[in-house]
């Protein structure tokens, strides 16, 4: 399936919240403009065709992707400053995907945040999150 008309990123057109800030052949860099007051320069680049998943990719969407990150990074760092970033892809229920289109999260991170310093393994190595 190269479509799925009940995915947000298959449809975004309908969601005047959804910016494309830049995209190449095969992939886009989005920014949502709802998530911008707590994820401030917060964005995800997806692939144009419907992937259920990362795994789901091809290497050219892949390499877009790459390219989209570059582009992304030297315009965050022009328009944000940030003082890091937390960069990553979630698959399956178990890792909170709850879009069924492959998404990487690009996360500027700034020091002065409440949560800075904790990132993507902060969370998933509390004590409370071990397997029985």
């Amino acid at each position: 399936m190269t479509h799925d008309q009940n995915c947000p990123f298959c449809n975004l057109e309908e969601d005047e919240n959804q910016k494309i800030v830049f995209e190449n052949d095969t992939c886009y860099f989005l920014q949502h403009d709802k998530h911008q007051d707590v994820l401030e320069g917060s964005g995800v680049i997806v692939p144009k065709k419907h992937r259920k998943d990362t795994f789901s990719m091809t290497q050219d969407e892949w390499n877009d992707s790459y390219e989209l990150l570059q582009k992304a990074k030297n315009y965050l760092e022009e328009k944000f400053n940030p003082d890091g970033y937390t960069l990553g892809w979630n698959v399956g229920d178990a890792s909170n995907q709850f879009i069924r289109h492959s998404h990487f999260h690009v996360i500027p991170r700034y020091n002065d945040e409440p949560l800075a310093g904790k990132g993507l393994r902060y969370w998933i190595k509390q004590p409370e999150n071990k397997r029985k």
